[in-house]
């Protein structure tokens, strides 16, 4: 049951008749008071409550009355109802627990949405049936792509787990690395909205000039280069899942054109007046300090409650070491498919070694490590001396100066032309294929470096 506060009595009769044609029952006071009188002997499923209940518009009695009321229903999620203009009053109340906030005048289909979302983490958080051991995840989800078995990264899979068959927008925070886009892609192969597109947007990489087109379309003739229509990425995403990756990074202005959209899920694109309106579930990701750029006043609260419904938080690769021997596989194996060589294995002493380096740079830099050493070594079974040498080398190229720099990958190119020959015993055909180049190329390259392969 639905408890709906308001003291417009438009308000709760057009929520009331919303609610019951969606299949909800519901109930509608008009003031604080009988809100705590009704809490006290009823535990509603969820709560839909105004901010403001007298000709004051500083909404301290919502604030005041959501704190009550969680006295006396503490797991029961509160969607607060506020104006455009008194939205920093929606994020105090999401700082004092509030789960989400919509707008007057509300869109029906989005506040059905929210609605559905809180209700569905609710049961969630009750549900006791989400494995807790990797392999018990792996019989009933996709998380095949995601490479791992330790604790900690069993938590976060436990979680997307949960939380992924509803609608709630993800924030996924982390160092540069820890592969916060797979756990993305793990949430939408995983909802009910798999069999729709998964877009992903860079926003580190967008001008504040080129998100509008970007992220809603345009419509031919709308500026300069307009030359014809352009389908936008919320577009694209209808029905499916877009990833906000490098959110962190977004200006201010733009900030605000997205949060926007994030509410009420409409947009228009450049150049046209028709508004449209999409079905999208929101996963954003960065390595920034959000909470410190809020501080800072350089990253907007309304906009960060707005995409933090549920935050997954991943882990450095040096705190879940004992992943690091099945992601060095994993990679191995990668490599020595794409490249057609034989197998390849590592020392006791390699495995060891790669288990005990800080990894900066997180997977993937483990990632460039693997695939570096087998590339340059040649060798079916790497040993620690093997790693130890890319790791000198790629120490001293980052190091260097320039004109070093260049004689140093002229040298590493010369080493992968000899190692790949000499893994096709002498194919020059096969080598070229495996180095991506053509024969002749490879060629010339050999008779620059005087190379000369005999069986």
């Amino acid at each position: 049951m639905i408890l709906i506060i308001d003291d417009d009595a438009v308000v709760r009769s057009s929520l009331s008749l919303l609610l019951k044609r969606a299949g909800h029952q519901a109930e509608a006071v008009s003031n604080p008071k009988a809100a705590i009188d009704f809490v006290k002997h009823t535990t509603p499923s969820l709560m839909l409550m105004d901010m403001n209940f007298s000709l004051a518009t500083q909404g301290r009695e919502g604030l005041e009355l959501l704190q009550k009321v969680q006295i006396y229903a503490p797991k029961t999620p509160v969607i607060l109802i506020t104006a455009w203009g008194s939205i920093a009053l929606a994020v105090k109340g999401m700082q004092l627990g509030a789960f989400d906030f919509i707008t007057k005048p509300w869109d029906n289909r989005q506040l059905l949405k929210s609605i559905e979302t809180a209700l569905d983490l609710r049961g969630q958080s009750i549900d006791a049936n989400i494995p807790s051991t990797r392999n018990e995840l792996d019989t009933q989800f996709n998380f095949s792509n995601i490479i791992g078995k330790s604790e900690a990264l069993t938590n976060i899979l436990s979680t997307v787990a949960r939380i992924a068959n509803t609608n709630a927008s993800v924030l996924i925070t982390g160092d540069s690395g820890t592969g916060k886009e797979l756990i993305a892609e793990a949430i939408h192969k995983n909802s009910n909205r798999r069999k729709n597109e998964f877009v992903k947007v860079n926003l580190g990489g967008l001008s504040q000039s080129l998100f509008e087109s970007e992220m809603f379309g345009h419509k031919k003739g709308s500026f300069t280069d307009a030359h014809a229509d352009r389908m936008g990425r919320f577009e694209m995403a209808d029905q499916g899942t877009i990833f906000l990756d490098e959110i962190g990074e977004l200006d201010q202005t733009c900030q605000v054109k997205l949060l926007r959209v994030l509410q009420d899920q409409t947009f228009e694109p450049l150049g046209s007046s028709i508004p449209k309106k999409v079905d999208v579930r929101v996963v954003s990701a960065t390595n920034a300090n959000l909470q410190q750029m809020m501080i800072d006043k350089t990253f907007r609260e309304d906009l960060f409650y707005r995409i933090n419904l549920i935050q997954i938080h991943l882990p450095a690769l040096r705190e879940r070491r004992e992943d690091i021997p099945l992601l060095a596989k994993h990679f191995a194996n990668n490599i020595i498919k794409q490249n057609n060589f034989s197998n390849v294995s590592f020392s006791t002493e390699a495995m060891q070694l790669l288990e005990q380096l800080p990894y900066t740079g997180n997977i993937r830099e483990l990632k460039n490590l693997v695939e570096r050493t087998i590339l340059i070594s040649g060798k079916s079974k790497i040993d620690a001396k093997d790693i130890e040498e890319q790791m000198l080398t790629n120490e001293l190229e980052l190091q260097g100066s320039s004109f070093n720099s260049s004689i140093k990958l002229e040298e590493l190119e010369e080493q992968t032309i000899r190692n790949a020959i000499l893994q096709h015993n002498g194919n020059i055909s096969k080598a070229a294929r495996t180095l991506g180049i053509s024969r002749p190329a490879l060629y010339r390259r050999m008779e620059k470096y005087g190379i000369c392969y005999k069986p």
